[in-house]
């Protein structure tokens, strides 16, 4: 198995690219959607989360490739791209002034205590979901110089022709020598109502899924995803996922020598360990393999604003560490603390300093900074 490779900085434009849809999150706080009035817009979006947070908070150059209509609400997106540092690569779309193509609406409360946080989507008629192979320049952008490359499950599942776009991406990606990831973040509901406008039952929506994503991770280096995500998404065998406690990563590195067997081509597996004990009190922790060796984060208590957004940073913190040289250990300490650390803040990108997610990651403590 050969080992994963970082590309130098030198000679390059973006350290990563991420290839996802273009979403608004509407968040009414901890106020239930019946009875809300008002309500937080968040820019967001699984893969641009990550390409957001490894500029804004830890200083790379990276660059995100999606759709945008051409209108208000696209304008607002675009704004906010553009104020996280964040390379735009837009397939444009024009709005007929009544029905669309839209970019989506995922409404999310936070929920409290008991409750627990409710989320929803409006993704009719989106522009992302017509984004195909050819939709982008390929040679071009990877021409200028691309270390890292990353995709995931919930854009692939828009439609057939999104995940054939993300094999076009990573086949595009590996000629041009950079590293490929790909986060699972298996969503039934996504891909049965994909399969549902083909006319497909539930069932068979659930083998085209594993079909679609078993295609797609066999051009993947780094996967993110829980032992959940690989059995759902990849169709493998593994240990029941409640049989052990949710801090214990031995179901999922139990599974690593399977996932080699199926796909040769993968050199880490990453995911995050959460135990929700309310939505305000979270255990967590994180669990790499990478190169045949497994690490684990430390565990700690987390006291939960707003948890959308804790994956994606524990992503980026991840990809941050190997593409900076860090060993594998630090990787993971720097991404379980800038997903930890999301967690504090409202909204689904990063709020908080590099210097916070180092001291954090070495055992720092909420004691009062002056």
């Amino acid at each position: 198995m050969a080992s994963l490779t970082i590309p130098a900085a030198a000679d390059t434009t973006h350290d990563l690219l991420a290839l996802g849809a273009l979403v608004t999150r509407l968040d009414p706080g901890i106020i239930p959607f019946k009875e809300a009035d008002a309500y937080t817009l968040h820019v967001s979006g699984g893969e641009y989360n990550v390409a957001t947070n490894l500029s804004t908070c830890f200083g790379l150059r990276t660059a995100v490739a999606s759709a945008m209509v051409d209108y208000p609400i696209g304008k607002r997106i675009e704004n906010a791209v553009r104020k996280a540092g964040v390379t735009p690569y837009y397939k444009r779309f024009s709005h007929d002034g009544v029905r669309g193509p839209n970019m989506a609406i995922v409404w999310s409360d936070r929920g409290q205590g008991v409750r627990a946080p409710v989320v929803f989507y409006n993704r009719a008629y989106e522009a992302a979901q017509q984004l195909k192979p050819g939709s982008f320049d390929w040679k071009t952008i990877f021409g200028k110089g691309v270390r890292w490359f990353h995709s995931g499950g919930i854009f692939s599942a828009l439609s057939p022709t999104t995940s054939e776009l993300v094999i076009e991406a990573m086949q595009a990606a590996k000629e041009a020598g950079a590293v490929v990831s790909f986060d699972l973040n298996y969503r039934a509901k996504l891909w049965a109502v994909a399969a549902a406008e083909q006319g497909l039952t539930a069932a068979q929506a659930g083998e085209g899924a594993a079909k679609t994503l078993r295609k797609i991770t066999s051009y993947v280096d780094v996967l993110v995803g829980n032992e959940e995500d690989l059995q759902k998404g990849l169709g493998l065998t593994g240990q029941d996922v409640e049989a052990k406690g949710k801090l214990d990563p031995s179901s999922f590195l139990g599974m690593m020598e399977s996932v080699v067997k199926e796909f040769p081509n993968i050199k880490a597996v990453a995911t995050t360990l959460r135990e929700v004990h309310s939505t305000n009190r979270h255990s967590w922790s994180a669990v790499l393999w990478l190169d045949g060796k497994s690490y684990q984060a430390p565990a700690c208590e987390l006291d939960v604003y707003d948890r959308v957004g804790g994956g994606d940073g524990f992503a980026a913190g991840l990809f941050y560490g190997l593409l900076s040289g860090k060993s594998p250990e630090e990787a993971l300490k720097l991404g379980w603390a800038h997903g930890a650390l999301i967690t504090t803040t409202p909204g689904d990108t990063s709020m908080v300093s590099l210097d916070q997610v180092e001291a954090f990651a070495k055992g720092g403590s909420a004691r009062i900074q002056r």
